[in-house]
């Protein structure tokens, strides 16, 4: 396995990859609409993407700070968005492998902190971004709208 940024080709497939994730674990449940920005999501960052054997197994997005970032605050900071692994990958490392390519990412851009949001129902990705390094700050936790509450991580580079 190996993980390469995305190709322009690829962004359509990658997109209805993280709606496959994200749907076979009921994660767009509470939030239909969101289906619609985890098929666009890229522009302002990088579509990181775990493949073996010429199929894709997993995707991350890695966001810059910009005007409209989620947690980002300034350049010193860069975001995690959109970790998805197939449901057929899963269990083979595939989350870990993007997480840290994630963080090495960042760290040459030169981030000092990277931030991501989470369900609390994803207590499989939290005990893997606490196994990466990143700390829970529940100040930072959003609700965008009522009944759903995202979990806020941190973690300094």
């Amino acid at each position: 396995m190996r993980v390469r940024t995305a190709q322009a080709a690829e962004l359509s497939e990658v997109g209805e990859l993280r709606v496959t994730a994200y749907n076979a674990d009921h994660l767009l449940d509470a939030a239909p609409a969101y289906a619609a920005v985890l098929r666009e999501l890229g522009a302002h960052g990088d579509v990181l993407v775990a493949v073996d054997d010429g199929k894709i197994l997993g995707t991350v997005t890695l966001e810059r700070w910009h005007a409209d970032s989620e947690l980002a605050t300034g350049p010193a900071e860069a975001e995690i968005r959109a970790l998805a692994v197939a449901p057929w990958a899963q269990g083979r490392g595939v989350g870990r492998v993007l997480v840290q390519a994630a963080i090495d990412r960042a760290t040459e851009w030169q981030a000092e902190r990277l931030l991501l949001l989470t369900q609390p129902s994803m207590r499989a990705a939290h005990h893997l971004y606490e196994q990466a390094g990143f700390a829970r700050v529940p100040d930072l936790d959003v609700e965008p709208f009522p009944g759903l509450t995202l979990l806020a991580y941190r973690r300094s580079l």
